[in-house]
């Protein structure tokens, strides 16, 4: 790889393209991801900002040879080596990391690992030894470099370790365990048509996401899934199982269904997912993922989610031996990525102030997720943002049949419905990739939700927006909620501020003891 012309050669050429800074207006901007166009690439002469986007570049120049019928204008080098030419001499690119290289990169993607024998982060796709076809459709879905939790979480998951992985919402987390999924069931030899792995997540609308999801990963390869929730009848879901699949998502109170009325063998399974794994252990969940997990044979397990306390590492310490821990970002933290803006405003003024955002030029960008506490309260709000504003707005939650949720989702999607009303069936792991704004329009009763759903305001990293109404009645959550808020940096209101139940009990009696003695 050549410096450019204009530049004298720098002493390290950039790795990662998020080593190189944004171009500047009239600079030579890479081929690949748009920043900085630093070098020149010696294959093809385009200009690129880093190795990897020589790599991708290199990939796609080739695929494309592989499907054309005229003779190749670009050679590779015969090794299959990548090279790159700093200051006039040839150099093979390392193909692995060093350790200090894999610390450094750990460091600088606040990835953190727990466990014994973890595997260095990958920095390709294509270095896990995977299958050609799911190559390709990853890149067909736009994962053309993997995601820092799929750097981690993935070569873990491949080497049969159980994981328990915390990373903010929008990280990528369902990918980084569909692609080990996929890669076990294709490659395992004498498939017995018999279900090889297992997802559980709370909500029928997160485990119809991973389906869909898996599907794509899947597509082209000897893999079938089968969907196993509430609110579509069981019998064609039993039959589906019965034809032969290589992994089942489901909520858990349709499983046990599923197991006590049909005689069904889960001894085949050998990967069990727990996705948003703390709210599957809590009250509630736990007894039937218990009897879930209880029913397989030892399988790996891994789990995920945006907010895991010790309790939950305790609970998965105890299902499995030689945990692996891997957190990635700032654990239980809300994605830098969401601005937040907090408004304090009496319960009795709320509908009004919505109302004002929702017909504001300026505070109104749609598409809008309007979280709210309760079922009727979601029917009855989205009624009234249609009756007062005119702008479509329909409710989801628990009590619709799955048909009018999915209708419902796929209409908000694809634009038909630019504001939607949901409880927090919407608030867990739900990809709604068009939306960037969330208003909390009733605080949920922990800041774990809270963090969850104003997590939908970004995906991948994409900024968004969660507006957050705040009264009195949230005083129980004053403490925590402070200091996520100055955390990220968002103002926090007058009457919040000067509230006296912004500080923990806990946090007071420390202070007192503090001016008692003196400190």
């Amino acid at each position: 790889m050549a410096a450019d012309d204009n530049q004298a050669p720098e002493d390290n050429v950039k790795e990662r393209c998020w080593d190189q800074r944004e171009a500047l207006p009239g600079e030579p901007q890479c081929t690949i991801c748009g920043r900085y166009g630093e070098y020149i690439c010696d294959e093809t002469d385009d200009d690129i900002c880093s190795l990897e986007c020589k790599r991708i570049l290199l990939s796609r120049v080739a695929k494309s040879q592989a499907s054309s019928a005229q003779p190749p204008s670009v050679k590779l080098p015969a090794s299959d080596e990548c090279y790159y030419v700093r200051d006039g001499n040839r150099k093979p690119e390392p193909e692995s990391l060093t350790s200090s290289q894999t610390e450094l990169l750990r460091k600088k993607l606040e990835i953190s690992v727990r466990g014994d024998n973890v595997p260095d982060p990958i920095l390709s796709f294509s270095s896990c030894n995977l299958p050609q076809k799911l190559l390709q459709n990853l890149e067909g879905v736009g994962y053309e470099m993997p995601t820092p939790v799929q750097m981690q979480a993935i070569p873990s998951a491949l080497t049969g370790q159980s994981v328990l992985v915390s990373a903010e919402t929008g990280s990528g987390k369902t990918c980084s365990f569909l692609v080990p999924i996929v890669s076990y069931c294709t490659k395992i030899k004498n498939n017995p048509q018999k279900p090889l792995a297992m997802v559980l997540t709370p909500t029928r609308e997160l485990c119809i996401q991973v389906e869909e999801q898996a599907k794509l990963l899947g597509k082209g390869l000897p893999f079938k899934t089968a969907l196993v929730v509430g609110g579509d009848a069981l019998a064609g879901q039993v039959y589906r199982i019965q034809q032969g699949v290589s992994m089942i998502v489901g909520t858990p109170g349709r499983l046990i269904d599923l197991l006590t009325k049909h005689d069904f063998e889960l001894d085949t399974i050998s990967i069990l997912v727990l996705d948003e794994v703390d709210c599957m252990i809590q009250r509630g969940f736990r007894e039937q993922v218990m009897q879930i997990f209880q029913a397989l044979s030892q399988p790996q397990v891994l789990m995920y989610s945006a907010t895991v306390s010790k309790e939950v590492e305790r609970v998965a310490g105890s299902m499995v031996k030689d945990l692996t821990l891997i957190s990635v970002g700032k654990p239980n933290k809300p994605s830098e990525a969401v601005k937040q803006l907090a408004i304090w405003v009496e319960s009795n003024k709320k509908k009004q102030k919505l109302f004002d955002i929702l017909t504001s030029k300026q505070h109104f960008k749609p598409p809008v997720v309007v979280f709210v506490g309760s079922r009727i309260g979601a029917d009855l709000l989205s009624e009234a943002i249609t009756m007062a504003t005119g702008i479509k707005a329909l409710s989801i939650h628990g009590e619709k049949t799955m048909k009018e949720r999915r209708d419902i989702l796929r209409s908000f999607l694809v634009g038909e419905v630019t504001v939607i009303v949901a409880t927090g069936v919407l608030g867990r792991g739900v990809d709604l990739l068009s939306v960037r704004q969330v208003i909390v329009f009733d605080m949920p009763n922990s800041m774990k939700e809270y963090v969850h759903q104003i997590g939908r305001a970004s995906r991948m990293g994409e900024n968004g927006t969660a507006i957050v109404f705040v009264n009195e009645e949230n005083k129980k959550l004053f403490p925590e909620l402070v200091e996520i808020l100055k955390s990220s940096a968002a103002a926090i209101p007058r009457e919040l501020a000067n509230s006296q139940y912004r500080v923990s009990s806990f946090s007071a009696s420390k202070s007192q003891k503090k001016r008692k003695h003196g400190y």
